[in-house]
C-alpha cells in the first residue's frame, strides 16, 4: 500500500469516527468542548481506536473481518454522524491550542525515539509469538476461530504422533483437545478447529496494523499503543495531580526500562495501560465533573478490557470500589457507565465461557464445582451487601465518617503494607523468595527505593487532598499493588516478570512520586520554591538513572533480522508440501518456526509430539501423506529419532545464523545482549534405499540432524564440526555389518578443568555396554571392540540401532563462574563403525 494511502487509512482507523463522535451535539458537548485541544484530540483517537477494535472483534467473531470492511465501517460511522448533524459538528466555542499542547507533543516525540522499532518476534516460544500469530490469522482469514485444514486431514489413527489428546486428572480435557503449537489449542481435530490461547483484543489491534503495512505495520502497533498509554497516564494524572506532576510522571514513564522494553515487545499490558488510564480519566470526567458523555465511554473501555486479559477483573473491581466510595461522597454511579460496561461485558462473558473456555478453565471449573449452597451464600452476601450499602449511604453520619476517614485509612494501609514488603518480608514456608521480595525487586531493579518512598509519600499527601477527585485511581493503585506484590504469579525471569508492573503499578508509582516531588499545594516560600526546586532535582536524578538503565534496551531490537530469515525458510516449502517439524522436546528450538510457517506464511506444517515417534505409526503416516502432498519434508536441528529402514531421507537445504536476544535472568536484572543461534536443516522423505555402505561413518555436526538425539547444537572449533554430548546422548546407526568389530569415537574433553568431574563416557551399542572411556585433552580417537554376536544382532535389525553415550557432565557457570550455564559432556567429532 502506498504511503499516502497508509496515512489516509490510519486516519480513518485512528481518528475520523472518533472526531465525529466527540463533536456530536449531545451529552453535554459544551463541557467536552471546553477541554484543552490536546485532550480533545486524545479522546478522538481513543474513541476511534475503540470503535475500530469493536468492529474488528465483531467481524472476526462471525468470520467476516477484512481490513477493507473495517475501513468501510469506520468511514460509514463518521458519515452517518455527518449526515445527521452536519454543521452542528463544528466546535465553535472550542479552546484554541495553548502552550500546554507542547507537553503531549514532547511525550509523543520522546516515545517515538525510545519505543521504535518493534521486535521481530514472530516465532513460537513465548507470549509475543502467540499474540502476533493470532493477529495475523485474524488479518488473513477474517476470524480468530481458525480452521486448520492440515490438522483436519490427519488420519485419526496417527494424530498421537502430532497432537495427542490432553488429559486432566486422568480424563480427557473438556475445554480443548490438544496443542497445535505453543499457545494454540485444538478444539476439534476432526474439523480442524483451532484457537489461540489468549483473548483477542490485542491481536485485533495487531491485525489492524498488519492490514496497514503487513508485518512492518504489525511491528509498529505495540509502540503506538505504548505512546497512547503514556498520553493516557499523563491526562489521567493531570486531572488528579496537576499538569507539572503529570508531565514529570509521564516523562519518567517514557524513560523507564520497563516501558521501553515492552513498548517494543508484543504484549497486551501496554493496551491495558492505555485503556485503563483512559477509563480512569473518563470516570473522573463523568462522575465528578458531571459530563454525561464520558460515562458510557468509561463503561465501554472497562468492559473491553475483559477481551484483553483475565486480570482485567482487577480493574473492574477497582472501578466498582471507587464508584461505591463515591456514593458516600454524594456521587452516584452514572447509568451510562453501567450500561456501557454491560453492553460490552455481557458479550465478553459469552466469549470467555465459549471459545475462550480453555483460557478461563480453572476459575470456571472452580465455580462449577462449588456446592449449590455456596452459590446461594454468595448471592445472599451480595444482596445483604447491597442493602447495607443503601442503608449506610442514606445515613449522613455514616457518610461523613467514610468521606472523612476512608482516604487516610487507605493511605495508612498502603503505607504499612509497603513498608512491611519493602523492609521486613522474607520467604518462609510456602512463600517463595520472588514473591516475598516482589516490591524490593520492583524498587531495586526498576524504579529505585527513593522513588517508591516518594510514591508512598505522594499517596499519603494526595489521598487527603485529592482522593475524591478520582477515587478509582487510588483504589486501582492499591488493588494492583496488593495483588501483585503479595504474589507475582509469574516466573521471576526478568524482564519477563516486569510485565506485572506495566499496566498500573509502574505508571501509578511514577505519577505519585512526581506529585510528591513537584505537585502543587501549600503556601509559603517552602511550598512555592524550595519543594519544587528540590523535587525537580530529585526527578532529574531519577530520570538520569532511568536513561542509564535503559540505554542498552533503547539500542536493541529483539530478534532483529529474523523475519527475512523466516521468509527465506518459507520459500523452501511449497504450497503443496507437508513440513514435519521436530518436537519441542527434541532439545532444540527448531520447533518454534512451525507456528509462523503455518499461520503467517500459510504452509502445511505438523509438529512432532515426541522426539522418539513410534516408527510403525510414522511409516503408516508417511504412506498416507505421500498420497496427499507432493513432497513430505522434515525440519530439525538434531534430536529426533526418525530414521527407519522403511523409508529414506535426503538433505535438501540448511541454514545457520544468529539474532540478537537480550539475556533473561532469574531473580536478577538483565544486563547485556546475547546472540541466539538458530540452525536447522530440511530433509525430504524418499523411498528406502538398500544398505550398501561397508561401514558407518558420521561426521558429527555436518547434516547429522536425523542421526543424533539429546546432543547440543552444532559447533565448529579447530576446523572441526562437533556437538557437545548431554548426560545421555544417542546416535542412530543406519549401517552396520555382521563383520563389524570396532567403534571409533573422536572426542575431546573441551578443556574440562580439574575442578570438574572426570570426563567418563559409557558407550552402549544396541543396549549392550561396550566399555568406558576416560576422555582427556584435545580431539583424538578412542576405539572399543564390538563382540561378534552383538554385531550379528545389530546387523539383523530392520531399523537403525542406537549407539548411546552416557557422560559425566559439568557446568562452566558453576565451576568457572562464566556466563555459560549449560550442562556439558564431551565434544564429539566423528563416529566410525567398521
Amino acid at each position: 500500500m502506498p504511503i499516502v494511502l497508509q496515512v489516509a487509512a490510519l486516519l480513518v482507523v485512528g481518528w475520523l469516527p472518533g472526531a465525529a463522535i466527540y463533536r456530536a451535539p449531545f451529552f453535554d458537548r459544551a463541557k467536552r468542548e471546553a477541554l484543552d485541544a490536546e485532550e480533545r484530540l486524545f479522546w478522538q483517537v481513543i474513541l476511534s481506536t475503540t470503535s475500530a477494535l469493536i468492529i474488528t472483534l465483531s467481524l472476526a467473531s462471525v468470520g467476516r473481518y477484512r481490513f477493507e470492511y473495517l475501513l468501510a465501517g469506520q468511514f460509514l460511522l463518521a458519515l452517518v454522524l455527518v449526515v445527521l448533524f452536519r454543521v452542528r459538528l463544528r466546535l465553535n466555542d472550542a479552546r484554541r491550542p495553548g502552550l500546554s499542547i507542547a507537553i503531549p507533543l514532547m511525550l509523543v516525540v520522546l516515545g517515538g525515539f525510545r519505543f521504535f522499532p518493534g521486535a521481530e518476534y514472530i516465532i513460537a516460544g513465548k507470549d509475543p509469538g502467540t499474540y502476533v500469530n493470532e493477529g495475523v490469522q485474524i488479518a488473513q482469514t477474517g476470524t480468530y476461530l481458525i480452521h486448520d485444514a492440515t490438522v483436519e486431514k490427519v488420519p485419526a489413527s496417527t494424530r498421537e504422533l502430532f497432537f495427542p489428546q490432553h488429559t486432566l486428572n486422568g480424563q480427557p480435557r473438556a475445554d480443548y483437545y490438544g496443542s497445535r503449537f505453543m499457545g494454540f489449542f485444538i478444539q476439534d481435530p476432526g474439523r480442524g478447529n483451532v484457537i489461540g490461547q489468549f483473548p483477542h483484543l490485542f491481536p485485533a489491534a495487531l491485525a489492524i496494523g498488519y492490514g496497514l503495512d503487513g508485518l512492518t505495520g504489525l511491528r509498529k502497533t505495540t509502540p503506538l499503543l505504548a505512546i497512547l498509554g503514556v498520553l493516557a497516564v499523563y491526562f489521567a494524572g493531570r486531572q488528579v495531580f496537576g499538569q507539572t506532576a503529570a508531565a514529570a510522571g509521564a516523562a519518567l514513564l517514557t524513560l523507564n526500562v520497563i516501558q521501553v522494553w515492552f513498548a517494543r515487545y508484543p504484549n497486551s499490558e501496554v493496551m491495558m495501560q492505555a485503556f485503563g488510564f483512559a477509563a480512569v480519566l473518563a470516570l473522573a470526567r463523568s462522575h465528578l465533573e458531571g459530563d454525561k458523555f464520558f460515562a458510557p465511554v468509561a463503561g465501554v473501555l472497562v468492559g473491553l478490557l475483559l477481551f484483553l486479559r483475565f486480570d482485567a477483573v482487577l480493574v473492574v473491581a477497582a472501578v466498582a470500589g471507587g464508584l461505591t466510595l463515591g456514593i458516600f461522597a454524594g456521587v452516584r454511579p452514572r447509568l451510562g457507565s453501567i450500561a456501557g460496561f454491560f453492553a460490552v461485558a455481557v458479550p465478553a462473558a459469552f466469549y470467555l465461557a465459549g471459545p475462550m473456555e480453555a483460557y478461563v478453565w480453572y476459575p470456571l471449573d472452580f465455580i462449577r464445582n462449588m456446592p449449590w449452597w455456596q452459590h446461594g451464600l454468595l448471592v445472599l452476601l451480595g444482596a445483604v451487601g447491597m442493602v447495607l450499602l443503601r442503608v449506610a449511604a442514606r445515613r449522613p453520619a455514616v457518610r461523613d465518617v467514610i468521606v472523612r476517614y476512608a482516604p487516610s485509612t487507605m493511605a495508612t494501609i498502603v503505607a504499612l503494607a509497603a513498608c512491611y514488603a519493602l523492609f521486613f518480608r522474607h520467604p518462609s514456608g510456602r512463600l517463595a523468595a520472588h514473591d516475598a521480595y516482589a516490591l524490593r525487586t520492583f524498587a531495586n531493579f526498576y524504579v529505585t527505593v527513593p522513588a517508591v518512598i516518594a510514591a508512598l509519600v505522594g499517596y499519603a499527601l494526595y489521598a487527603r487532598s485529592a482522593f475524591w477527585r478520582s477515587p478509582v485511581f487510588f483504589v486501582l493503585a492499591g488493588i494492583f499493588g496488593f495483588f501483585f506484590f503479595y504474589k507475582l504469579r509469574i516466573v521471576p525471569e526478568h524482564f519477563w516478570a516486569a510485565r506485572r508492573f506495566l499496566p498500573v503499578i509502574l505508571p501509578a508509582t511514577l505519577l505519585l512520586a512526581a506529585a510528591a516531588a513537584v505537585g502543587g499545594g501549600g503556601t509559603g516560600w517552602r511550598a512555592r520554591f524550595l519543594r519544587p526546586a528540590l523535587g525537580g532535582i530529585f526527578l532529574a536524578l531519577l530520570g538520569a538513572q532511568f536513561v542509564r538503565a535503559s540505554a542498552q534496551v533503547v539500542d536493541h531490537v529483539e530478534y532483529a533480522g529474523l523475519i527475512p530469515r523466516v521468509e527465506t525458510l518459507a520459500e523452501q516449502v511449497r504450497d503443496d508440501d507437508l513440513l514435519i517439524v521436530e518436537s519441542r522436546n527434541a532439545g532444540g528450538d527448531t520447533h518454534v518456526f512451525g507456528l509462523p510457517l503455518a499461520y503467517i506464511y500459510a504452509r502445511n506444517v505438523l509438529t512432532l509430539d515426541s522426539p522418539r515417534p513410534d516408527k510403525a505409526a510414522f511409516t503408516a503416516f508417511l504412506q498416507w501423506a505421500r498420497s496427499h502432498y507432493k513432497r513430505v519434508l522434515f525440519m530439525g536441528g538434531g534430536g529426533t529419532d526418525l530414521l527407519s529402514g522403511s523409508y529414506g531421507v535426503e538433505a535438501i537445504w540448511s541454514d545457520r545464523y544468529q539474532v540478537p536476544e537480550f539475556e533473561s535472568a532469574m531473580n536478577a536484572l538483565p544486563r547485556r545482549v546475547r546472540h541466539k543461534e538458530f540452525e536447522y536443516s530440511i530433509y525430504e522423505f524418499v523411498a528406502a534405499a538398500s544398505r550398501s555402505d561397508p561401514w558407518f561413518d558420521l561426521d558429527v555436526g555436518t547434516r547429522d540432524d536425523l542421526h543424533v538425539l539429546r546432543f547440543r547444537a552444532k559447533e565448529t572449533s579447530e576446523g572441526r564440526t562437533f556437538r557437545w554430548t548431554s548426560r545421555a546422548s544417542a546416535i542412530s546407526v543406519t549401517s552396520i555389518l555382521p563383520t563389524a568389530r570396532e567403534v571409533t569415537l573422536v572426542m575431546s574433553d573441551g578443556g574440562r578443568p580439574t575442578a570438574a568431574p572426570l570426563a567418563d563416557v559409557d558407550v552402549f551399542l544396541h543396549n549392550q555396554l561396550l566399555g568406558r572411556i576416560e576422555v582427556e585433552g584435545n580431539f583424538r580417537p578412542y576405539t572399543l571392540a564390538i563382540p561378534a554376536d552383538l554385531a550379528s544382532r545389530a546387523a539383523a535389525a530392520t531399523d537403525p540401532v542406537e549407539l548411546r553415550l552416557v557422560t559425566t557432565q559439568w557446568n562452566p557457570a558453576r565451576v568457572l563462574g562464566t556466563g555459560d550455564d549449560r550442562e556439558l559432556g564431551v565434544m564429539l567429532d566423528r563416529v566410525t563403525i567398521k
